[in-house]
């Protein structure tokens, strides 16, 4: 039986819709379990009796559940200095509860929250590096729904519940994703911690590269990560990057390993390790057939 004994009344700005109206909807949605009615109004009265008022009404009070963030004092800022928008407030009160720990929480409001947050306040956090050439975020997929400038706007109200519940899927999958996220990281800071060379972590289990990369890219020591190849038939070993955001390794492996396969001898005889099976044209990763000979390639490239 539903807990609640009548639908939550959520309020939001009538007309053109953004992320941080939508996406806000989509988080109270999933706090009340979709037993929720959702008004697009800027008629005072109904914003006064709402039970949730989000993106307009110029009150910010999480008490009274008023997340607005247009009024001239704004609503606050992270300590990163990126300002809340309605999105981040609502996030902020009901993260922790829908994620079930405030490292998730945590972790989706740098992925997701924070860039919608950012953008509806005008404020960039990325460059482009090629003029003209843009990088959508996730919620243009949703946002693509909106009536154009040719197109009828009557049924805009409907699309926006609409597309509210196609965010509520996706945030919901987000979590998963994020709580997996977590427990990987915990598991590459315990290979770092019981490394016996912080140079070398040695991982016993396959995660995904941006996992391990990035985790162990704000770490000082890590050189070269090893793990089990998807295939586990293989192992691999992978320069990690200088920084989170770039490509660049910390020490890609030699020159002349690069490019070679276990088709050309010249990679068994220039490596030394008999089972090597690759190493990649720009010096970013390598395989060898066991664990061994991974953490040997490691060991030479270290001093190559």
């Amino acid at each position: 039986m539903n807990v609640f004994k009548r639908r939550k009344i959520l309020v939001t700005h009538p007309g053109g819709f953004h992320a941080d109206d939508l996406f806000a909807t989509a988080v109270l949605s999933i706090v009340f379990d979709g037993h929720v009615k959702i008004i697009r109004t800027s008629d005072p009265e109904i914003i006064a009796k709402a039970d949730f008022v989000y993106d307009i009404g110029l009150v910010y009070d999480p008490e009274t559940n008023r997340f607005e963030h247009h009024q001239k004092e704004g609503a606050g800022q992270r300590e990163n200095g990126i300002p809340y928008a309605s999105f981040g407030l609502v996030w902020k009160k009901y993260g922790e509860q829908i994620c079930g720990s405030k490292e998730v929480a945590d972790r989706i409001d740098r992925k997701i929250v924070q860039p919608i947050d950012a953008s509806d306040n005008g404020v960039d956090i990325s460059k482009p590096i090629f003029p003209g050439i843009n990088r959508r975020g996730v919620e243009k997929l949703f946002l693509d729904e909106a009536p154009t400038w040719k197109e009828d706007r009557k049924n805009i109200d409907n699309i926006f519940i609409k597309q509210s519940k196609e965010v509520k899927k996706f945030l919901l999958r987000e979590v998963k994703i994020s709580k997996d996220e977590e427990e990987g990281c915990q598991i590459i800071m315990n290979g770092y911690r019981n490394a016996s060379d912080k140079r070398i972590i040695i991982l016993d289990i396959s995660l995904p590269r941006n996992l391990y990369q990035d985790t162990l890219a704000m770490l000082p020591e890590p050189v070269y990560a090893l793990m089990p190849g998807g295939d586990n038939k293989s192992w691999k070993i992978e320069a990690i990057i200088k920084s989170i955001g770039t490509k660049e390794s910390r020490k890609p492996f030699p020159e002349n390993w690069r490019g070679l396969t276990n088709g050309d001898e010249r990679l068994q005889a220039v490596t030394g390790v008999s089972d090597v099976i690759f190493c990649h044209r720009n010096g970013f990763t390598m395989q060898a057939v066991s664990k061994e000979s991974a953490i040997a390639l490691a060991e030479k490239a270290l001093i190559a």
